[in-house]
């Protein structure tokens, strides 16, 4: 079920405030799908969503591939028995420290710990312009 993203309900939202797990999809070369499980933060009022990675994983290599073109479409999605939320956009890396540091406090945030030191934490960070769901 699609959802308007200036008008998605206090139940969605909330539920991309409570503590799941996730996955993230991206597109490998051969344009095969490529899911992970990720933890993922949502911000409705900039549209964003972040997740927090390695700098040498996969899905920043994919996400990396696509730059030239705007950014590569990906998809995060979580669910809850019945109840799920998938957010789509346009995704690109982010290596300031600055986004990084923001991001690993929103993560800090919805999952109640703070992940450990990481020199080579990047930010994949979408830019969302779909929202489906049931919650």
């Amino acid at each position: 079920m699609a959802h308007d993203l200036s008008h998605l309900s206090p139940e969605y939202l909330a539920f991309w405030q409570e503590r799941h797990l996730c996955t993230l999809t991206t597109l490998r070369p051969d344009g095969s799908p490529h899911v992970v499980p990720v933890g993922v933060t949502y911000d409705h009022d900039q549209r964003v969503a972040r997740v927090i990675t390695n700098r040498q994983s996969r899905k920043i290599a994919h996400v990396l591939r696509s730059a030239e073109e705007g950014g590569a479409r990906v998809a995060v999605c979580q669910l809850d028995r019945a109840r799920w939320a998938t957010l789509e956009g346009l995704a690109r890396v982010r290596t300031e420290p600055e986004a990084v540091a923001d991001a690993v406090r929103r993560y800090a945030e919805r999952y109640g710990r703070t992940p450990g030191p990481n020199p080579d934490r990047v930010l994949i960070e979408i830019a969302v312009d779909k929202a489906l769901g049931r919650a």
